[in-house]
């Protein structure tokens, strides 16, 4: 797949600067791949789209206050976004800025430089707890009020350097309409990073951690219809219908012609051009249908990215 397939138009203004006030208005344009019928409907509504018998299934990783705000010894800032933990004792892999003028042995307040890994990439030793701010995208420039916002309602397990955003608009009333499973998979910013290759499937994708309880695996497999709330809850299930084991990481990359052996339907949020989420996106509803579903959201004024509005694919 060439890179260019990924590209398209948004006007910057439909980019969601804050969420909502209630999670679960949000807009949800619906598509049945059976039909190609489209409607555009609410995200509150999203039961009635559901057939009966519909397992839906949720990623509970929550956000680490993983932005670190620090300054550089003799004076000037530095910042350091934590990406995972390494070890037990206090070890960290986070990329720190400005890596240029950064040394190995260098302390930034809680934080100690150990070598550089390349790609402003780091080994650190952090003192205590992440104690910092909520890592919003870069395309994101209005302060969050909230920092339980950039959190789903069913976060549980702490360890990811971003959100699984297309479960943000979930409400726990919303929620317990449902019947519900849960996966963990602790999202990497690797996961948004652009395509830098012009044929998508030479993108490098570095791998993320994941765990999966028995009992759920169980439950998934044995469902009628699989609802995926995201495309990181795809890559589990996904990497797990192909025998991987129930907790380890997964560097498995969706791109079109993949077959989806256990995911029927998707619930997404809509993204950025050039990103490995789009060309996921494509691989399950099609390239030229996503292509025309995302200029009819734009056509629609939907709301875009990480507080944005979202899709459901059927």
């Amino acid at each position: 797949m060439k890179a260019a397939e990924l590209d398209y138009e948004l006007p910057p203004e439909l980019i969601a600067q804050t969420p909502l006030e209630r999670r679960d208005s949000s807009r949800l344009l619906v598509h049945d791949r059976a039909t190609g019928e489209t409607r555009h409907r609410r995200f509150d509504q999203l039961a009635e789209e559901l057939p009966a018998g519909t397992l839906v299934v949720v990623n509970d990783t929550r956000v680490l206050p993983a932005r670190l705000r620090l300054e550089r010894p003799g004076g000037g800032v530095a910042e350091v976004l934590l990406l995972e933990r390494l070890g037990s004792n206090g070890t960290w892999e986070g990329l720190a800025r400005p890596s240029r003028k950064l040394r190995p042995g260098q302390r930034l307040g809680p934080v100690e430089l150990i070598e550089p890994l390349g790609e402003g990439r780091w080994k650190l030793r952090l003192e205590g707890a992440p104690a910092g701010e909520a890592p919003l995208p870069p395309y994101i420039h209005e302060p969050l009020a909230d920092p339980e916002r950039y959190q789903t309602v069913y976060a549980a397990q702490e360890g990811s350097a971003a959100a699984p955003t297309a479960g943000l608009h979930f409400t726990p009333e919303l929620l317990a309409r449902f019947d519900v499973e849960r996966v963990t998979l602790h999202v990497g910013l690797d996961t948004f990073r652009p395509l830098a290759v012009d044929v998508v499937e030479e993108h490098p994708l570095h791998s993320e951690r994941y765990e999966v309880s028995e009992a759920a695996w169980a439950q998934i497999q044995s469902a009628e219809r699989v609802l995926a709330v995201g495309t990181t809850t795809v890559r589990v299930l996904e990497s797990l219908a192909r025998g991987a084991p129930l907790s380890g990481r997964t560097d498995l990359f969706v791109t079109p012609g993949f077959e989806f052996r256990r995911v029927d339907a998707l619930v997404t949020n809509f993204h950025l051009p050039r990103s490995t989420l789009l060309a996921l996106v494509m691989a399950f509803a099609g390239v030229e249908e996503t292509r025309g579903l995302y200029r009819l959201a734009i056509e629609e004024r939907y709301r875009f990215y990480s507080f944005g509005d979202a899709m459901l694919l059927l």
